[in-house]
């Protein structure tokens, strides 16, 4: 990976971290079509009925409940103990009144089968913008990824006291920071109370970065070759197997990793994990390509101090697109052949550990 290539990655994550705005409430939905061909994945029989579930907080303190269920008659949603929504198979619902928490759990259960925990993937924080959960996704194999076990974000340099404190009450016991040296250094992380502080510099070893892309497309290029360095590089391999071995080794999460945006390398880590685990192609790119969502009012208000041809050239660095999450998985590919293989070969995860970060990290 070429030291000017990486500047720009580097150099736009700084750009990004230095305004905050306002959490964006949920991300969009997106499927590509694209899927992973070099990947297996084995069918079994799930106990959990639900297809699909999503809880999505609303201005005003709402939350808007949807499902999809196979097997069953009836649908029943608790919060906090009590019956809050009842349907069939199908059904949405919106749910008032509940009193204030730091994050509001429901309870889904069907007449039949196993019952589903959720709550809204984004946690409102004051100093960060894409701090979410890594879980509710269901797998290729109709089992789903456990919520308040594994977290991603931004930068945390800027959480307040109250955002420590509720980051401690969900039981953040370890912090991976993804960052760089400069970075780490210019914006050190604020971790919660008795939480394990570990770096893992994703780019560490790559040398100094002083040249910016100049056009857009070298933008795109930058951002396309960084993907690749992430996955390829020997800091990258070196970072992600430290993500990894945490995650399979930590019984008592959760677990956050992070870098300054929370969208790239951030954003391969938490592929990488959701791939691993089972979940989508799909799925996975929509989880990547929520950080637009999340980020658009920061992103915004970066562009809007910038000249317009110097706004141009910085877009693409502050953007996710399919291409660049696509330029990862085409590394595996190009130097592994398998995914199971990169998660071997490149980041030490044998069988064995995956079995074990599986029966930790699904339910069904």
């Amino acid at each position: 990976m070429k030291k000017a290539l990486l500047a720009a990655t580097v150099v736009a994550s700084a750009l990004t971290a230095s305004l905050v705005a306002a959490p964006v409430a949920t991300a969009a939905s997106a499927s590509t079509g694209w899927d992973l061909p070099w990947s297996n994945h084995h069918s079994r029989t799930t106990s959990i009925p639900f297809t699909e579930a999503t809880v999505t907080a609303d201005a005003g303190g709402t939350f808007t409940l949807k499902w999809k269920a196979q097997g069953v008659r009836r649908v029943e949603i608790k919060a906090n103990g009590k019956v809050v929504a009842k349907g069939g198979v199908q059904g949405t619902a919106v749910v008032s009144g509940l009193p204030a928490a730091d994050r509001q759990w429901f309870d889904f259960k069907g007449d039949r089968g196993e019952g589903l925990r959720l709550a809204d993937r984004h946690i409102a924080l004051d100093g960060a913008v894409n701090f979410r959960d890594a879980g509710g996704y269901r797998t290729t194999t109709g089992r789903w990824v456990k919520m308040g076990e594994v977290y991603r974000s931004d930068a945390l340099d800027k959480l307040t006291a109250a955002d420590l404190a509720k980051l401690q009450r969900l039981r953040v016991k370890n912090v991976f920071d993804l960052r760089m040296t400069s970075e780490r250094t210019s914006a050190p992380d604020k971790v919660p109370a008795g939480a394990t502080y570990t770096v893992a510099d994703v780019f560490a070893g790559s040398g100094s970065f002083q040249t910016l892309p100049k056009s857009p497309d070298e933008a795109v290029k930058a951002m396309v070759d960084a993907e690749k360095a992430m996955v390829g590089g020997e800091g990258g391999k070196k970072a992600y197997r430290q993500v990894f071995e945490g995650l399979e080794r930590d019984r008592d999460r959760a677990v956050l990793f992070h870098c300054t945006a929370g969208k790239d390398r951030t954003g391969w880590a938490n592929a990488a994990l959701l791939t691993a685990l089972g979940v989508p192609a799909d799925t996975v790119m929509a989880d990547y390509l929520a950080s637009n969502d999340y980020r658009k009012a920061a992103n915004d208000a970066i562009l809007s101090h910038l000249p317009a041809p110097q706004a141009a050239v910085y877009k693409p660095m502050l953007d996710v697109r399919a291409e660049y999450l696509n330029s990862g998985y085409d590394e595996v590919k190009a130097e592994y052949g398998t995914f199971d293989h990169y998660l071997e070969d490149g980041l030490g995860i044998d069988a064995r550990e995956l079995k074990q970060l599986k029966k930790d990290l699904l339910v069904g």
